[in-house]
């Protein structure tokens, strides 16, 4: 797989921790040209290009997009992984925090995808991997605004790739599980709930690791990967699938 990645362009929204973190980290060992988006990008890995842009902003996202075009003049991959959670019901938050979750969680995909689409035409295997939830297929309690969110994202990746797929541009999903991220922490604190049980609630008793998920994302990156378009690739411990 190495050698397929070689020179590409990768560009990882929510690139600075968790899963968008660990993805640069694969690209960059796969000899891949990656750009981090995020909020902070402090912690973004040393070789990646880090730009500071808020999802959730039209001309941040076209500013950070057009560095991209200016150093590279194409872009091969978009990883459209930035997301945030909420803990609640139907009736939990105000409209605005729905509002909010939405934006940063599907119009933020939407915003980024539509800004890299002229770049991406310029790749000879263009791929837009998107990053969903197993929430998206699986209820779960408290978990309503968050799940909604994740379910427009892969009914969206569908509808992409049927868009896209004659421009030869792959469009893919990728559904992660309880992921071992700062991420899930936070969540668990919310939820006055200890990591440890997040662990045990999966049919394989350990959760998912964010390489893992990176590694997922690679393969539906990949240009070998040509027949793979529309798909959902759910790496979720048994979490949403196995009952024992």
């Amino acid at each position: 797989m190495n050698n397929e990645f070689k020179d590409n362009v990768v560009v990882i929204t929510g690139g600075g921790a968790g899963i968008g973190k660990a993805t640069a980290e694969l690209f960059l060992g796969f000899g891949a040209k990656v750009v981090v988006f995020d909020l902070n990008v402090e912690n973004a890995p040393a070789g990646a290009d880090a730009y500071v842009a808020n999802v959730t902003d039209d001309e941040a996202v076209a500013t950070a997009i057009g560095k991209v075009a200016k150093k590279y003049g194409k872009i091969d991959t978009l990883v459209n992984n930035a997301g945030v959670s909420f803990y609640g019901t139907v009736e939990t938050g105000s409209l605005a925090d729905w509002e909010r979750i939405i934006d940063i969680n599907v119009l933020g995909l939407v915003r980024v995808t539509r800004a890299a689409l002229p770049h991406l035409r310029r790749s000879a295997h263009g791929a837009i991997i998107n990053i969903a939830s197993c929430l998206a297929q699986t209820g779960m309690a408290n978990r309503a605004l968050y799940s909604a969110t994740k379910g427009a994202v892969e009914a969206l990746s569908r509808a992409m790739a049927a868009d896209l797929v004659k421009e030869g541009i792959r469009v893919n999903c990728v559904n992660p599980g309880t992921v071992d991220t700062e991420f899930v922490q936070g969540l668990a604190a919310i939820a006055g709930r200890d990591t440890k049980e997040f662990a045990a609630r999966q049919a394989t008793g350990h959760m998912v690791s964010p390489e893992e998920i990176a590694h997922a994302i690679a393969y539906l990156a990949r240009p070998g990967a040509r027949s793979t378009v529309g798909s959902v690739l759910t790496v979720e411990s048994g979490f949403g699938s196995l009952r024992f």
